[in-house]
């Protein structure tokens, strides 16, 4: 099905027991005691964790405002460097990048130096980047997609790498060869095929996000704008201790390690409501119409 959909042949996709397996089997393919490997602050805490499990040299490069800085992290590659990560959107802040920004990116980064393109939540937000027409431009790169987040199917653990026939073949030598059982792909199939499901989750994402942002503002909070399905909102108070209170409230949230900042998923419009609600009270704050 995903040769299907995506057209792409079975000698360029990797599967992966969600993304979580693939970005481990991306550095273990690539990366060793004597690499260093590059990704951004503020960036999906799994890239840091598979480069300390191989002892690589971590290279941390600062955000732009919340934002990947992709002119600095192409700079910062040096000459043991085998693997950049980047997300797009990104977690847990929720920003992107454009199509122009991610090739100028690609551009000045060295041929030899392996890119993973980790888009767990580009489905949410489908027109604004088709990441799928650089791979044949770029063999180093890699498209890193799950089935967890907009599919909806988190629990069975589907993922899927795109990448050159050489890349891909590499990856399959690492990769354990039933890391993704059997019912989950059956249900990856249909879900693949489920337009309809796809486009009401987007539906009903788009719209908790409204219902959130005019929340926030009603409240008097910033928030950083999202193309996830979740978004980052400053609280103006300690992130644990907030936490802390809303779960209490029967709220649960989480604090990303970013000062002042919660990031929240998208609820149903009754659970955005309650948490609206809840945020409001242990904050102290009172909703402006």
């Amino acid at each position: 099905q995903i040769k299907t959909q995506f057209g792409f042949d079975h000698n360029q996709i990797t599967l992966g027991n969600g993304s979580n397996d693939l970005l481990e089997i991306f550095a273990r393919a690539f990366v060793s005691e004597k690499d260093s490997v590059i990704y951004s602050q503020h960036a999906f805490a799994v890239y840091a964790l598979v480069t300390q499990a191989i002892n690589a040299e971590a290279i941390e490069v600062p955000a732009k405002g919340f934002s990947h800085h992709l002119e600095a992290m192409a700079a910062a590659v040096k000459d043991n460097t085998k693997l950049i990560f980047i997300a797009n959107p990104n977690n847990p802040t929720g920003t992107w990048f454009e199509e122009a920004e991610f090739e100028a990116f690609m551009q000045k980064v060295p041929a030899n130096v392996i890119v993973v393109l980790d888009e767990a939540y580009v489905e949410y937000f489908p027109e604004k980047f088709n990441s799928l027409k650089f791979l044949k431009q770029y063999p180093n790169l890699i498209v890193s997609r799950t089935l967890s987040k907009c599919y909806g199917l988190a629990a069975l653990r589907v993922g899927f790498a795109l990448a050159s026939v050489e890349v891909t073949d590499y990856l399959n030598r690492i990769r354990q060869p039933f890391n993704v059982n059997h019912l989950a792909m059956v249900a990856a199939v249909a879900a693949l095929k489920d337009e309809a499901f796809i486009e009401k989750s987007r539906e009903v994402n788009k719209a908790g996000m409204a219902q959130l942002e005019a929340g926030f503002k009603a409240l008097g909070l910033n928030y950083v704008p999202s193309h996830a399905n979740f978004i980052l909102v400053d609280v103006q108070a300690d992130p644990a201790e907030t936490f802390n209170k809303l779960l209490k409230e029967g709220v649960i949230v989480r604090p990303v390690g970013i000062p002042n900042h919660l990031r929240v998923s998208i609820g149903t419009e009754a659970e955005n409501a309650k948490f609206l609600a809840a945020l409001g009270k242990v904050l102290g704050l009172e909703a402006k119409a």
